[in-house]
Order: structure tokens, then sequence, then C-alpha cells
């Protein structure tokens, strides 16, 4: 069955089918999205959603900076879970953060987080040796973890309240209660799977080795909590009332950004949006608008700002420390000296 399954995956990517099918469920989610929001957008009053953020409390948006902040350090810890278990435990703390930190906020940002992210992490890693195999494993492990985290808060939140999904996929409330139950017996399944004995993907150099049981579930772990604080800061952020509870508004976040995720809009921006106010369609239209603004201000472009500037201090430093080594060395080619500046001053550059 395997075997199948793997040669099947084989031909889809001869045949280029994979991409293909992924460039035109894109289109799809974004164009259907296009239409939502612009059906639910009109009649809106902008100067309202003006007023509203104006009368948001400076204490809800300071908690929800708050929750934003922990589920950015959670999302460190991503990157530190991957490292080691590809085996680079002598990769600092504090290098996985800042890999972490700055890839994740620009891969939100700009769109295509796979490419972006991963550029953003081979800058950082390659200076303490790790090659772009490397790299794509740390990916693939902090990706891994992502979508553990979401089946588990999604099989969990829709199984406990089956409604909330209903209200963006318009599917009946037994039908998604019986696909939570489906996610989480495929996600028992998987960690029975790795618990068993040492599994592997990939092949020659490329092969990764999964975490065993133990280490899956703290994975599960670490994305439930990263997911929690962020479903924490919208929940601060969307109208009061109706009062429709956390459990709800973090299922149809959490979907929501699935699709944007799905779509690969920069920031989920337009199918994050639709199915929020598809699926919080009780709330106030224009204060919901202003709880959502004010998420993408904390959530987006304040992590991007701060990214860019860290990585771009960080390349000033590293730039003149290269400088440097090589006026004292300078029979030393550009990229060995830049190495050789890695090298020497990684402890203390966080690169």
């Amino acid at each position: 069955m395997l075997e199948a399954i793997r040669r099947a995956i084989s031909f889809l990517r001869q045949k280029q089918i994979l991409h293909k099918l992924g460039v035109v469920v894109s289109v799809t989610v974004i164009g259907i999205a296009c239409y939502v929001l612009y059906h639910m957008l009109r009649g809106i009053d902008v100067d309202e959603v003006v007023e509203a953020i104006k009368r948001t409390e400076p204490r809800q948006i300071a908690l929800a900076a708050l929750f934003v902040a922990a589920g950015y350090f959670t999302l460190t810890f991503y990157d530190w879970f991957a490292v080691r278990a590809i085996g680079h435990s002598e990769v600092p703390y504090r290098v996985n953060a800042l890999a972490a930190f700055t890839s994740y906020s620009i891969g939100h940002n700009v769109g295509a987080s796979v490419f972006t992210g991963g550029a953003v992490r081979y800058r950082i890693y390659s200076a303490w040796g790790l090659n772009a195999i490397d790299v794509a494993k740390i990916c693939f492990l902090a990706g891994l973890t992502f979508w553990l985290g979401n089946a588990a808060v999604l099989g969990l939140g829709i199984a406990y309240h089956p409604e909330a999904a209903a209200a963006i996929d318009q599917l009946p409330p037994w039908l998604n209660r019986l696909a939570a139950f489906a996610i989480i017996a495929a996600l028992v399944a998987y960690v029975v799977w790795v618990w068993t004995q040492p599994r592997r993907v990939g092949r020659g150099p490329w092969t990764v080795e999964l975490p065993g049981g133990p280490l899956t579930l703290l994975q599960i772990a670490i994305g439930i909590v990263d997911l929690g604080f962020c479903a924490l800061a919208m929940y601060v952020l969307v109208p009061d009332e109706p009062n429709l509870g956390f459990v709800v508004i973090a299922v149809i976040f959490v979907s929501a950004t699935l699709l944007g995720f799905a779509s690969h809009s920069p920031g989920g921006l337009g199918v994050f949006d639709a199915a929020m106010l598809v699926g919080l369609w009780q709330m106030d239209r224009e204060e919901l608008l202003a709880g959502m603004l004010l998420f993408r201000v904390l959530y987006y472009i304040a992590p991007f700002v701060i990214s860019v500037i860290l990585l771009t201090l960080r390349e000033v430093i590293l730039g003149t420390r290269m400088k440097r080594l090589r006026r004292a060395a300078p029979g030393l080619n550009a990229e060995p000296a830049r190495e050789a500046a890695y090298v020497r001053e990684r402890g203390d550059t966080g690169a």
C-alpha cells in the first residue's frame, strides 16, 4: 500500500501535476475569497471602522500585543526543536530564535513562506556550517510541527463545537464532528506509528528521521501553544458582543489561517479576512474589521519591521567585521573571509 502511494506521488511529481494542482487550488481559493469579500464589504462605512479602532481600549491592544509576542516566542521553539532533531545541538537557542522569528515574520508578509522563510533561514544557519539540505530538513520539521498543532487544535475544537466550523465550510455540524474525529484518529495513528520504531522519509541525503513518539507529543504541544496564543490575540480584539466564546473564535481563526496559508497570498490577505467575516457573521462588521486590522498590525506589520531591522543590523555588523578581517589578511578571498568572520564572531552576533 505504501509503495503504491510512493509510486503515485512520484508519477505526479514527474508530470508536475502536484505543482499545477497547487496553483489551481491557490487561484481558486483567492478567487472565491475575493468574491466573498466584495459582497461582505459592500455597504461598509469606513468612518465607522476608524471610529471602532479609536474606541478600542489601550488595555485590549496591549494584551493582544502580549499574546502575539508570546506566540512568536513559541515559534522560536519550532526551529529549536527542528535543529536538534537533525543533530545540530551546537547551534544555540538565540540563533534558532533569530532564524525562526525573522523567517516566519518575513514569510508571513511576503508570501510563499516555504521559499522566503527558507532563504532567511539559510542566510542565518549557513554561518554555523549548515548546508541547504540541513535547512530544508529544518523547514520540513518546523512545518510538521505547525501542521500537527493545527490538526490537534482543529480536531479537538471542532469535535467540541462543530457549529464553529460549519459557519465557514457550510457543512452540517454532524459531518464536521465526524471529520474532527477522523482528524484526531489520524493524529493518534501518526503518534503510534512513529512511537513503535524509527521512521524515515525522503531518500539519500534528503532523508529525514521523524521524531519519535514522545518528541512528537512535544511537537504537538508546541503547535497548540503557538496557535492558542495567536487565537487569544484575536479573541481580545474582536467585538465583545455577541460573546461566542474562545473555542468558537479559535476554530474559526485557525480555519481562516489555514485557508490563507493555502492561498499563498501575502499574510493570507483577502482569504483570511473573508473567512473571518463569514465565520463571525453574527458580529458587527465594522467592529470586526477594526479588530482584524489591529491584529494585522500587531501580528504581521510590526514583526516584519522588527525583522527587517534585525537582519539589516546583522548584515551591517558582519559586513564590517568581514572588511576588518580582509584588511588584516588581504590574501583571503571574499567568501572565505566572510566565512572566517562568521566563525570568529558568531558567538557575539547571534549568527
